[in-house]
């Protein structure tokens, strides 16, 4: 991102050139080459599990299962909301895959 030198205002990109200009006072530059990167190489890479993927790999715990009665639950942790509050812990029936969570 880059920033005009003249007004401080955000640089924006033309559709029909590789010329960066800023809206308020009409300052342009073409475009460096250190902003041209190889897409390929700029893509991170986010692996998504199926619902029954990965069981083997989650931790279990004994504990009821709401649902059916079950039980054993595979479980997880996530950061849901801020970083000064607690983890989530998620919890997953190993018999129906009901899922719940408990805010710790």
């Amino acid at each position: 991102m880059k920033f005009c030198p003249k007004c401080e205002v955000r640089l924006k990109k033309s559709n029909t050139s590789s010329t960066l200009s800023c809206p308020k006072c009409d300052y342009s530059e073409s475009d460096s080459k250190e902003n041209k990167k190889d897409k390929k190489n700029d893509r991170s890479e986010l692996n998504i599990l199926d619902e029954n993927e990965g069981k083997e790999t989650l931790p279990s715990i004994k504990i009821d299962c709401e649902k059916c009665g079950n039980n054993e639950a595979v479980w997880w942790m996530l950061q849901t909301r801020s970083a000064d509050e607690p983890t989530t812990q998620f919890y997953r029936c190993t018999k129906c895959n009901h899922t719940w969570r408990n805010y710790a």
